[in-house]
């Protein structure tokens, strides 16, 4: 939603806090709702890690990246302990 009112998407320094608290810095958008986009419960993952946000990607370099450190809160890490991510569709293991 926020691409669709702002033609864009948060920049990576804004970061996903654009989706809970309207941004100051340039780019602003140019329609920001009253109530915000989301809850800042919603920006954090479910081992109350910060999610990972990156305009232009690395995986995906005409959109973003976005990552959860995983349960152990490092970049990395297998099995359990893995990040997910937005650029792996394959299965999981």
């Amino acid at each position: 939603l926020y691409r669709l009112d702002n033609g864009r998407y948060p920049t990576t320094e804004q970061g996903l806090r654009a989706l809970v608290r309207q941004p100051l810095s340039e780019p602003t958008p140019r329609r920001y709702p009253p109530g915000a986009y989301l809850s800042a419960k919603l920006i954090r993952d479910p081992w109350e890690g910060e999610f990972q946000y990156a305009l232009p990607g690395a995986h995906n370099a005409h959109a973003f990246d976005l990552y959860s450190l995983g349960p152990d809160g490092l970049e990395g890490g297998e099995s359990v302990n893995a990040d997910i991510v937005n650029w792996d569709t394959g299965a999981i293991d």
